[in-house]
């Protein structure tokens, strides 16, 4: 226990969390794209996963797969680094709070509900863009933005609306970033402390199990609120200039007045299938970036 604590000091421990948050969930990202992208689609009202793949390949080609890639890219770039960085910090300050012993699970739901709302708050406006640059193939061609990129959508949502729309769904896009969060952070330390302790698994089949347990309690808490997100950032005015909806409040109202409970989970096998993975291949990176690390001793 002794040796790691020269390392403690300096600009690099601090950063550290952040810096690996980010780069795995950037990884991640690059992978799961296309998942991303049918979601968006299934919940515009594009139809099953298959008619929305069978359409995109026809009318768009493969490229259309991984339009948004780049405010894909900036929204790990800047959320998940914020998020999975906050979230080892404020747990290691509560260990150190509770004399080095384990937390409980509320209290590592605590520490995921506020690192997720950091997170979300740095994040928002590459959250904007990507569901903006996803959904605009969707549009009438009178209607839609034309984005090359996330720095071009981003320059021209602040100059056509003014900085502040950059954090246009802010509220939704925060508490669902508290709520999966919570079901992902808290759980995956939950879940490796039992594989690891109670079971006895090895390093991969901990990080395998934890992943999966983390990924499918992601999916579960957040899809009610990723829907009304995503509702309100894609929302357009009618011809009189009024918008659909007021807020969230007003369209999670309206969402189960006319469709119920589970209209909130409209997509929800492919949400599952892209947050899990998604999830999944975050933790595996990281523990295979922080492997590296220790090796090269950083």
């Amino acid at each position: 226990m002794g040796e790691p604590k020269p390392k403690s000091t300096g600009v690099w421990p601090t950063v550290k969390p952040f810096v690996n948050g980010g780069a795995s969930g950037m990884l991640a990202t690059c992978v799961i794209q296309p998942i991303d992208m049918i979601k968006v689609r299934i919940q515009l009202g594009q139809g099953s996963a298959a008619e929305v793949t069978k359409n995109m390949l026809k009318n768009e080609g493969f490229g259309a797969f991984y339009k948004g890639l780049s405010a894909g890219l900036l929204r790990q770039a800047t959320y998940t680094t914020a998020r999975l960085g906050s979230f080892k910090i404020l747990t290691n300050k509560a260990v150190e709070a509770n004399d080095g012993k384990p937390l409980p699970l509320y209290q590592k739901a605590l520490c995921g509900l506020t690192a997720g709302a950091i997170g979300a708050s740095v994040g928002s406006p590459a959250d904007l863009a990507l569901i903006r640059m996803q959904a605009d193939a969707t549009l009438p061609a009178a209607q839609r933005r034309n984005y090359t990129n996330a720095f071009h959508a981003l320059s021209r949502i602040v100059a056509d609306e003014g900085v502040l729309a950059l954090w246009k769904g802010a509220g939704p896009t925060v508490v669902r970033a508290m709520a999966l969060n919570m079901g992902m952070l808290a759980s995956y330390d939950q879940s490796v402390e039992f594989f690891k302790d109670s079971l006895g698994f090895g390093e991969a089949s901990t990080v395998l199990g934890a992943s999966t347990v983390s990924g499918f309690f992601a999916a579960a808490c957040s899809l009610p609120f990723d829907y009304v997100k995503t509702q309100i950032q894609k929302m357009q005015p009618d011809a009189q200039g009024k918008y659909p909806y007021s807020g969230s409040l007003d369209c999670a109202m309206k969402t189960l007045k006319a469709g119920g409970p589970f209209k909130f989970y409209t997509g929800f096998p492919v949400y599952c299938v892209r947050i899990a993975p998604h999830v999944m291949m975050t933790w595996i990176f990281l523990n295979q970036i922080q492997k590296l690390e220790k090796s090269v001793g950083l």
